[in-house]
């Protein structure tokens, strides 16, 4: 049998206490609420997520314009030195 039960709510939460006098005593505390904590929680996990990825993928484009760049300077290089391979060829024709 109860012999006081007490309810409160903030708005949010609603709270709900009931204290039995038969034996021992005993306190029964019921606590609900909206769930829009988990609601949030979700969305910034979400948002974490999709940040994460968006660094990643930044990340990955950067290495790609540095091989990129890499490459085409060692090309240059490679031509450079044709180009200086065939002047020292024109040269001693000349001589």
């Amino acid at each position: 049998m109860a012999d006081r039960i007490v309810e409160r709510t903030d708005g949010v939460t609603a709270e709900r206490v009931t204290e039995t006098d038969s034996g021992p005593s005993t306190v029964v505390v019921e606590r609900r609420g909206s769930g829009a904590g988990l609601l949030i929680g979700l969305a910034v996990l979400i948002l974490v997520v999709v940040g994460a990825l968006y660094l990643i993928n930044q990340n990955n484009r950067e290495n790609v314009k540095t091989d990129a760049i890499t490459q085409a300077a060692k090309d240059v290089g490679g031509a450079a030195k044709d180009v200086g391979g065939a002047a020292k060829d024109a040269a001693k024709k000349i001589e």
